[in-house]
């Protein structure tokens, strides 16, 4: 009888796959995207001190209003948008993005393609 695929299992493999070959530090942070049912969320990590440099999600005050009555891939651009500005604030302007195991499309690309916009390099 085949089970059903358990597809965070999957996604989790993949994360760890990409997560052995890519290592952020204080000049190009680990930009790292985690995507649930409703919510978006990213964050700039630095590997080598283990710390969160900026964080952006659809959660934030600063985007929560503007994002209602948005589909999903318009918020991600937003909160990509929202952490280029923050990262810059920070004189953060290179990155290293890690898709956290999903495939690069949809939402995860949209995210990517708004920090692109918003001045973030990778």
């Amino acid at each position: 009888m085949i089970g059903k695929i358990n597809k965070n299992q999957d996604r989790l493999k993949r994360h760890k796959r990409v997560r052995a070959k890519i290592k952020g530090s204080a000049e190009t942070p680990r930009l790292s995207v985690y995507r649930s049912l409703n919510h978006i969320y990213a964050q700039l990590i630095d590997d080598v001190k283990g710390n969160t440099l900026v964080t952006a999600s659809t959660l934030d005050k600063a985007v929560k209003d503007t994002l209602e009555g948005k589909d999903k891939k318009a918020q991600a651009y937003a909160v990509g948008e929202l952490l280029a500005k923050k990262a810059k604030e920070k004189g953060i302007s290179t990155a290293v993005f890690d898709r956290g195991g999903y495939l690069y499309t949809g939402r995860v690309a949209s995210l990517a393609d708004g920090a692109r916009k918003g001045g973030l390099q990778f």
